[in-house]
């Protein structure tokens, strides 16, 4: 599990470095993708489905790039985008191609499926964070506005 963890930092790295991230933004960065797949394996471990692992993986890298996004004051994509590379369902995608190309059509059928469920899921866990963010900082705006328009009322 840790030589996996390891090995999907590393390309969290690779790919980090040929996104251009510098600094700091790309060991966070990397070290996100290796968060996104040990959380991955940790949920596979636990019992649950692909997809429903990839779903509460995907839910966690987020907010570790939400709030390192915030903390490293860079945009949230460049951290999110290196923490997602490890859970690629890229095989998925080979397998449901190589299918297609033998003629075993109703194998393809089922490989396209579960990978578009698992590339869902991550897409899908992704924004629920992110519109969770938005809506959390729009409404700290509107409070500490109301807040200054009651303090400029009273004085």
């Amino acid at each position: 599990m840790l030589l996996q963890t390891l090995a999907a930092i590393i390309a969290s790295l690779g790919f980090g470095i040929i996104f251009n991230v510098k600094g700091k933004n790309l060991i966070f960065a990397s070290l996100g993708g290796g968060l996104s797949w040990l959380s991955y394996l940790i949920f596979l471990n636990l019992g649950t489905s692909e997809v429903i692992a990839m779903f509460l993986s995907s839910i966690i890298f987020s907010i570790y790039s939400e709030v390192f996004a915030r903390v490293l004051k860079t945009p949230v994509t460049t951290i999110v985008i290196c923490c997602l590379i490890p859970l690629v369902p890229g095989a998925g995608m080979y397998n449901t191609m190589y299918e297609i190309i033998t003629d075993s059509t109703s194998e393809a059928i089922t490989l396209a499926l579960h990978t578009l469920a698992c590339a869902g899921s991550l897409a899908l866990g992704v924004i629920l964070v992110s519109t969770i963010t938005r809506l959390i900082n729009r409404s700290t705006r509107l409070i500490n506005r109301s807040r200054r328009k009651l303090k400029y009322r009273n004085e």
